[in-house]
């Protein structure tokens, strides 16, 4: 074959193939190819940066990989490198990719009227209205008792002894003998009042004249109907005018006298309605109105008495009974209370169960009726619907309170923080006075890891508001953790143990420090945990957490959340060692603790005395469990 056949041969060969290839490959990438290399070009760009693994609750510490936190053993998460398109030095940008591993969930801010449930407990008790006592208008015999005994219920009207009176027998045959002059003289009006006026009804005063003889005995009748809670004389007595005969309670209504704390006075308003429960009828609710607000704080309890008035007509309710009660309150600005139950009525201001649509008098007292605004009530609803936010959402280190508001214009998840200011807190929502507007998008979880993340770089943090680098394992002082801090608090317990041995020598300072947060005493509560910290040495989880108790500068700081994680540890440490104490241990429980969660703690004896609430609620909870020694090395427990 020639050169130039080859040539040729070759030249068809390249022509041929070059044909095949336009025809089965397209001369553009599709659309979807596109995406694809554009996700793919994102993931590898992503998974290219350089990834520091943190921990949300110690932002010192600093991994190159996942793993668990050493100090506290929660998860680490990964740290993203500041971006810069940033324009607040308190914003921090993440990949989407980190914002769903850190699991981040934002919430709008809204205009609602929040509701909080306030909780209060009493007792069952006579209507003092409705109580009467028969006493005697004129000297006299007690012939014969038709009510022997206590406890007898009665109708109005009915028997309830026989007397005998010299001085009624005078008194008859004066109207007798004013009536045959002149039945309408002013003798005889006078006679009839001077019967009624001694406890004769008007058919017994009638009688009398129609019979036209004087009756040498009289017959006592019930003023009204009810229980006979109290007889003061026996058949034969002879009793003195103003001697008490009998005392009758109508139990038709019933009085709830329920306390309440100081911080629950300002959403307690006259009229609201009161749900409560009674043990006799478990999982049934009654219900009643607010009548009255005790105007003074009992000295010794720190507690308001709050008036309930509860209907019973059925009689299922006895007075004694013990009531746990639970107001629902929707909350305004300004410290108003809002019912939509009572928007434009007016109120009877002796009688909560009368209100009317305007002004006018009460059916039952003649009382002028009141408007709903002047009891404290909500008045203009469009003006007063405050701005609430999730308290998740809400870090708080003494007066300052710092949110993190997503950034809607960013191109990455950005957050950036900002410092508000918190009205009173409404269940699981707080008010907000200022700093955030309707509408915005704030980190309702996941604010405390962003905190930690802004922390590390050195930027204004709600640790360091000023920024300078993060803060230091110990650096807790004065600073209240929200309820996710307290989370990772509960996971971090675990970690921390208590041998037999250490528990017996740390028995002694715990005791002292739960007296003291008891007695509300900060410099005793410290010199606890200095003594203990004595024993337990300096390296280690039981010494690093109390090292961050004796930090606090507060009592709320020293009992939230480490003093739980301290008793449950001794708890643990006692109930695996009976041999280790000597003398009898209490376990106590509060179950209004962290929200209603519960807590225990020990105490050497009893009475009870709260160390998570101090004076404010010193004798909340019960004996949980009886511990006692076995020097045989059994444990054995006294529930």
């Amino acid at each position: 074959m020639n050169k130039i056949a080859v040539i040729i041969l070759c030249s068809a060969f390249f022509f041929v193939g070059l044909s095949v290839g336009r025809y089965f490959l397209p001369s553009t990438p599709s659309s979807e190819n596109e995406n694809y290399i554009q996700l793919a070009s994102s993931e590898k760009s992503e998974e290219q940066e350089p990834a520091i693994w943190t921990c949300s609750m110690h932002p010192q510490i600093q991994q190159p990989e996942p793993g668990n936190c050493p100090i506290c053993g929660m998860a680490l998460i990964p740290l993203e490198k500041d971006n810069s398109d940033d324009d607040s030095p308190r914003a921090m940008s993440m990949s989407r990719s980190s914002r769903a591993l850190a699991d981040i969930q934002t919430t709008p801010v809204t205009r609602e009227f929040p509701e909080m449930q306030v909780r209060l407990v009493g007792k069952l008790a006579y209507d003092e209205t409705r109580v009467k006592s028969l006493t005697a208008r004129f000297p006299a015999r007690i012939d014969e008792l038709y009510v022997n005994f206590t406890g007898v219920k009665v109708k109005t009207g009915e028997h309830l002894a026989k007397v005998y009176s010299p001085e009624l027998l005078t008194a008859q045959r004066e109207l007798l003998t004013a009536y045959k002059r002149d039945p309408n003289s002013s003798i005889t009006r006078a006679a009839r009042g001077k019967l009624r006026l001694w406890g004769l009804l008007p058919y017994q005063v009638d009688s009398i004249i129609k019979k036209g003889k004087a009756r040498d005995h009289f017959v006592l009748r019930a003023p009204i109907g009810g229980l006979v809670v109290s007889k003061n004389v026996q058949e034969g007595d002879y009793v003195q005018t103003g001697s008490p005969f009998f005392r009758i309670v109508d139990l038709t209504e019933l009085w709830l006298n329920l306390d309440a704390y100081e911080s629950d006075i300002t959403w307690l308003r006259y009229g609201q309605e009161v749900a409560f429960s009674v043990e006799s009828f478990p999982g049934e609710e009654f219900h009643g109105r607010i009548a009255f607000i005790e105007p003074e704080v009992d000295r010794k309890t720190r507690t308001v008495s709050i008036r309930v008035n509860v209907p019973n007509q059925d009689g299922r309710l006895k007075p004694g009974m013990f009531a746990r009660g639970d107001v629902a309150v929707k909350m305004a600005e300004g410290g108003q209370v809002f019912a939509p139950e009572f928007a434009g009525k007016w109120i009877s201001p002796m009688h909560p169960e009368i209100i009317k649509d305007g002004p006018g008098k009460c059916d039952v007292c003649g009382m002028p009726l009141v408007p709903a605004e002047e009891l404290g009530y909500v008045e203009n609803v469009d003006v007063a619907m405050p701005l609430v936010i999730p308290d998740s959402a809400v870090l708080r280190t003494g007066k300052r309170a710092v949110v993190y508001v997503a950034k809607q214009d960013a191109k990455r998840p950005t957050y950036e923080g900002r410092e508000v200011v918190l009205g009173p807190r409404a269940g699981n929502f707080f008010i907000v006075k200022s700093g955030l507007s309707e509408g915005e998008r704030i980190v309702s979880n996941g604010a405390f890891k962003i905190d930690s993340a802004l922390q590390i770089q050195a930027k204004p943090s709600m640790m360091n508001p000023q920024g300078g680098g993060p803060a230091s394992v110990h650096d807790h002082g004065g600073t209240s953790t929200t309820a996710e801090a307290d989370n990772a608090h509960q996971e971090g317990a675990a970690m921390v143990e208590i041998s037999g041995d250490l528990g017996a020598q740390l028995l002694s300072p715990y005791l002292a420090l739960q007296a003291a947060l008891a007695a509300d005493d900060l410099a005793a509560a410290k010199a606890g945990l200095k003594a203990m910290m004595e024993i337990a040495g300096h390296a280690g989880k039981l010494p690093e957490m109390l090292h961050s108790m004796l930090a606090a500068e507060s009592l709320d700081d020293v009992r939230r959340p480490h003093f739980e994680t301290l008793s449950n540890a001794l708890i643990a440490a006692v109930k695996a060692n009976p041999t280790s104490f000597t003398s009898e241990l209490l376990i106590m429980h509060c179950p209004m603790a962290f929200g209603d969660r519960g807590a225990d703690w020990l105490q050497m004896s009893e009475p009870l005395q709260n160390p998570y609430f101090g004076a404010v609620m010193l004798t909340c909870g019960d004996v949980k469990e009886r511990l006692i020694p076995n020097q045989n090395g059994h444990d054995e427990h006294d529930h």
